[in-house]
Formats: structure tokens, C-alpha cells, sequence
């Protein structure tokens, strides 16, 4: 660990690491609340699988990947949104439809990039240590996109999380509020895919959320806790596999899991010894 924090202060690559993942922090405590709530996170698992589909069309086009990520995972956002609105399809064969065709389109066009072979390892299971500046600044730009979105529509997104009817009874445009968090969503899949890659985005996405969830009732305070445990859980898990030379991306879902059922278990024992107080007192 004090060679991870050594590297932290010599190495620029490391240091790109750090920020990416405090960058990432912020929109995954955000939107994985909204996620949580809503319980959509397999939707969110089937956009990001798309995103392999733009980022090797723009790699084909000799293109910045991120922006073909941004681009695809925004309109699979829209059609998934539209033809679940529409449509009225079930939403578990969309999720299998966008997953499998996303990949597949993606694999193809990676397969035809003339010149060099691409590392697809590293978009299905991320390398945080290659993020570049410019990758900082999309990430950035992409967490001010999502910070600004959540803002303007927090209590649509608030009423629509919790209440579809109700909400569209109070005059909320419950369609176009949820096509709006799957494009926020499909943002912060983005924003995650250089921190875990597509496979594991889904487990960053959920996990510190529903950690969260365990110990505060508010939306509000969900989504500080769930920042604050992003942080703690990239960065630790960045330190914890520098030395040993472990893939980051799955060294931080681990911990993220770890961290999870450690709070099920701390939150099962307070309530146990909730009610056996109270039943003390009772005698």
C-alpha cells in the first residue's frame, strides 16, 4: 500500500487514475441512486453493453472512442426509452436485444480497424491506468452534463422514481422524465467504462447505491453517501491492486461487494439489537 501511495506522487499515469475515479465517484453515487430506487439496473447493464458498439465504430473512423461511447449509449437510451413507451415491449428482451447486438457491432468494427489490433480486454473489463487527459475531460464534461440534468429535473426525477401514477396524476410528463434518466444513465455508464469496463459497469453502478440505501432513507443524502463510498471504493481498490499487479477494474468490484454485504450484516445486527432492547425495556 505505501508503494501505491508512493506511485500516487511520482507517476502521472496514477495520477489520472486518482481523478478518474473521483470523477467517476460523482456521477455513479448520483445516478446509481436513481437506479436503486427505481430498480433498473439491469437496463442500465443492457445500454452500457451498446457503448462497445460506437466506441468501435469510432475507433473504425479513426474517431476519440469516448465519443462514440457517448454518442451510441445516448441513443440507446432513446430507442430503449421510445420503444418501451411505445411499443410496449417488455423490457428484459430489450435489455437481451441491446446487449448482444451492441457487443456484437462493436466486436466487428474492432475486428476491421485497419493499422493495429485493439485491446478489447480493456473496454470489457476496463484499464484505468491508460485513461489519458482527454479522457479527464470527458469525464468531467460528462459529470457537469449529469450534475446539471439532476438538478433542473430533481423532483420530476424524484416523483417519477417512486411513483409512475402518481406522478403523471400531478401533471409530471412521466415519459419524457424517463427517457431523461436513461439518457443520464446511459452518461454515466460512460463516465464508468474506463474505471471497470462494460462487463462490470452495472455492479459500480448498483453496489455503493444500494450500500447507501442500507443506513439513510433520503434521496438526497442516498446520493452523498453513495458519492463519498464511490471515492473510498475506486480509490482503495486502485491502491490495493497496484502492487500486486491485479486488474483494477475487478480489484474495485470486489471491494465495492465486500463492502455491500458487510453492510447487509451491520444492518441486520443494529436492527437485532434494536429489537432485543426494545423487548428489554417492554419487560
Amino acid at each position: 500500500m505505501i508503494n501505491s501511495v508512493n506511485a500516487l506522487f511520482s507517476y502521472q499515469f496514477m495520477q489520472h487514475a486518482l481523478i478518474a475515479c473521483l470523477l467517476a465517484s460523482v456521477g455513479c453515487g448520483i445516478i446509481g441512486t436513481y437506479v436503486v430506487v427505481k430498480r433498473i439496473g439491469f437496463l442500465a447493464g443492457g445500454i452500457a453493453h451498446t457503448v462497445l458498439a460506437g466506441m468501435g465504430i469510432a475507433y473504425f473512423l479513426g474517431s476519440a472512442p469516448m465519443l462514440g461511447a457517448i454518442i451510441v449509449a445516448l441513443l440507446s437510451a432513446l430507442l430503449v426509452g421510445y420503444i418501451k413507451l411505445r411499443w410496449h415491449q417488455d423490457e428484459d428482451i430489450l435489455i437481451a436485444a441491446f446487449w448482444s447486438v451492441g457487443m456484437a457491432v462493436g466486436i466487428l468494427f474492432i475486428s476491421r480497424t485497419p493499422g493495429y489490433n485493439i485491446d478489447l480486454m480493456s473496454y470489457l473489463f476496463g484499464n484505468i491506468l491508460l485513461v489519458t487527459s482527454r479522457d479527464l475531460l470527458y469525464m468531467l464534461l460528462l459529470d457537469l452534463a449529469i450534475i446539471i440534468l439532476v438538478i433542473v429535473y430533481y423532483k420530476q426525477f424524484l416523483a417519477t422514481a417512486f411513483d409512475e401514477e402518481f406522478a403523471g396524476l400531478r401533471g409530471v410528463q412521466v415519459e419524457w422524465v424517463y427517457i431523461l434518466l436513461l439518457c443520464a444513465i446511459a452518461l454515466t455508464v460512460v463516465l464508468l467504462i474506463n474505471i471497470v469496463g462494460l462487463i462490470l459497469v452495472m455492479a459500480l453502478l448498483v453496489l455503493p447505491a444500494a450500500t447507501a440505501a442500507q443506513f439513510v432513507g433520503s434521496i438526497t443524502r442516498m446520493m452523498v453517501v453513495s458519492i463519498l463510498l464511490s471515492m473510498v471504493i475506486t480509490v482503495s481498490g486502485l491502491l490495493l491492486s497496484y502492487q500486486p499487479d491485479l486488474p483494477s477494474g475487478s480489484t474495485i468490484i470486489v471491494l465495492a461487494g465486500a463492502v455491500y454485504v458487510l453492510a447487509i450484516v451491520l444492518r441486520r445486527a443494529a436492527t437485532r439489537w434494536s429489537k432485543r432492547r426494545l423487548a428489554g425495556s417492554n419487560v
